[in-house]
């Protein structure tokens, strides 16, 4: 089982993730796209590397926008280690 991360150190290691932000016990961000097949584009992508890591968002897509999500459920829906490599991968991707 993964062991939540204090709340101190989740917004501590924000400062080296862009644009993502803590809120309701999970790690937010949203992406803007030029297009809805580029949004698509990049879920497509992301559902690679979520399943290579056995670590799945939630995800909302809207025409060109993409908001992603994550939590961890196996630790009672809240944030571990988990979501900040997985969040880290999706910037390197974005």
């Amino acid at each position: 089982m993964s062991e939540p991360l204090p709340e101190s150190e989740i917004e501590s290691r924000l400062v080296n993730l862009q644009d993502w932000r803590h809120d309701e016990d999970h790690l937010k961000k949203s992406f803007a796209f030029g297009s809805f097949r580029d949004a698509m584009a990049f879920i497509v992508r992301l559902s690679y590397e979520a399943d290579q890591q056995d670590h799945h968002p939630e995800i909302f897509n809207c025409y060109n926008r993409v908001e992603i999500a994550l939590n961890t459920h196996d630790a009672k829906g809240k944030v571990t280690e988990k979501d900040f490599s997985l969040a880290a991968a999706i910037d390197a991707m974005a």
